[in-house]
């Protein structure tokens, strides 16, 4: 199975008068980086009229200050960035979509999986429809365009299209004259709303690009609901609120979110030093120091630091000018990037016995690379300790987690991955910890299938919505491995 579509981070900005909404939204996608390096763009909306500007790159060179310039002022804008994880990276991927129909246009920004996009997309080319990229967003603009046609507003039409996209989703959509936006009734993806101290309504995927922009946080967009922005205010659909029970990604308060957010009421920050504590009581060992993997890392280790009363310390020097590793798609670019990203400090572990704290264990080569440069770099003993459970599933809700031929936990014991990344000791968060590191939210409330194959929607049957983008000879060769 191929590796599982993206992550990203949408933004959408509302306001009743025009403004310079363009560079607002930069600062917002400047702030979600993190989510997403691959592609980014901007939509504005001037009265109705649309300014677009997407490419490959990161937010800072795809916007330029002249780029920026050339978007001019709107009332209305929505932005996205994002890192792919199937073959195609292209420009074609590159969000927000604008789509243009009979009763007007739209500009979508999305972030999720979708896990029936193979059926609908089937469904939607027998009924004509034509497709020119392999994502997502394409299916769920014809779905919500379809519905368009058939009601009054487009946040019934998106409210109607609710009832056929399955999977994990958070959207924001603009009209010409409206901002919108959904969250999948499991709430699977974060979403969160604030206000500008000059009025303007925000949308955003976390609360740290909330911080960025000057808005102030007003709350979560809950599991299903639907949030209208126009002239007249802010109003909610809540048609799909409570249709099924609360599955947020607990990846996300691991890895994916920056820890200055706050997703569903839960500092990021305290998610994880919490993860960190629980660590310590379940791995406790002797060392001198405990060191984190910047960036997501590092809050675990002070959370272990703490509870077990070995000294943190600094271990490694992170180049900020290089991406996260675990999102940059390839294993070989995986593996060049630490390489260049990671340098040890060596008076903090020459000759120590040091717990090394990580967000994960997914494939393992990564983490041999990071302790191989320990043991280069002076340390005595290296404990392993994985802020996340052992992944024994693959993941159907956007994260890159592949199948289960290529999680290494699936294949070998915890001994053998030991001796695998070369580590003294090795130790996994437990199934039943994870689930409490955000415990504000309540214990129940969170999607853990990568862990435990408690999926909280139905697993797809068809998984070749990337069909397109494989020579014929290895399409063949995948649908008779899937006969098997």
């Amino acid at each position: 199975m191929r590796k599982i579509n993206e992550e990203c981070g949408v933004f959408g900005i509302f306001g009743c008068e025009n403004a310079d909404v363009a560079r607002t939204t930069y600062y917002g996608l400047y702030a979600l980086q993190h989510r997403g390096q691959e592609s980014c763009g901007i939509v504005v909306n001037d009265d109705g009229l649309f300014t677009s500007r997407r490419d490959n790159g990161l937010v800072n060179d795809v916007f330029t200050a002249d780029k920026l310039d050339a978007l001019g002022e709107g009332n209305i804008a929505v932005g996205h960035v994002r890192y792919g994880t199937t073959k195609t990276k292209g420009r074609a991927n590159a969000q927000p979509l604008v789509v243009n129909h009979i009763k007007g246009r739209m500009a979508i920004s999305y972030n999720g999986n979708i896990i029936n996009a193979y059926d609908l997309r089937c469904q939607l080319e027998l009924e004509g429809c034509l497709f020119h990229t392999t994502s997502d967003t394409e299916v769920i603009s014809y779905v919500i365009t379809k519905e368009r046609l058939k009601t009054g507003s487009i946040e019934d039409a998106v409210n109607k299209a609710m009832n056929s996209i399955k999977g994990a989703y958070a959207l924001v959509i603009m009209s010409p004259s409206k901002l919108i936006a959904a969250r999948d009734p499991h709430g699977l993806k974060p979403l969160c709303l604030g206000k500008t101290p000059e009025g303007q309504y925000v949308v955003t995927s976390e609360s740290c690009a909330l911080d960025a922009t000057g808005a102030e946080f007003v709350r979560d967009i809950k599991p299903g609901e639907i949030i209208v922005i126009d002239k007249n205010g802010l109003r909610t659909i809540e048609d799909h609120v409570g249709e099924t029970p609360m599955k947020s990604c607990v990846f996300e308060y691991v890895y994916f979110a920056r820890p200055d957010s706050v997703i569903d009421g839960v500092s990021v920050h305290k998610a994880r030093k919490r993860a960190g504590m629980y660590l310590a009581q379940e791995f406790p060992v002797e060392a001198d120091v405990v060191i984190g993997v910047p960036d997501s890392g590092l809050d675990a280790a002070i959370g272990y630091a703490e509870e077990s009363g070995i000294p943190y310390g600094i271990g490694f020097l992170k180049n900020k000018y290089i991406g996260r590793t675990f999102i940059a798609p390839g294993q070989s670019v995986r593996e060049d990037k630490v390489r260049i990203k990671l340098n040890p400090i060596v008076d903090t572990v020459k000759d120590k016995r040091v717990v090394l704290i990580d967000d994960s264990i997914v494939r393992g080569t990564t983490c041999e690379r990071i302790v191989r440069l320990l043991r280069n770099a002076g340390a005595k003993e290296i404990h392993f300790r994985s802020s996340a459970p052992k992944f024994l599933n693959p993941c159907y809700y956007g994260t890159d987690i592949d199948s289960r031929e290529n999680l290494i936990a699936c294949k070998h014991t915890t001994e053998e991955i030991c001796e695998i990344i070369g580590a003294d000791t090795l130790g996994f968060l437990s199934v039943e910890s994870v689930k409490k590191i955000a415990i504000e939210a309540g214990e129940d409330s969170f999607c853990t299938a990568c862990f435990d194959n408690n999926y909280p929607t139905e697993i797809p049957k068809e998984t070749k919505k990337y069909r397109y983008e494989d020579k014929i000879s290895v399409a063949k060769m995948k649908e008779n491995e899937e006969k098997k």
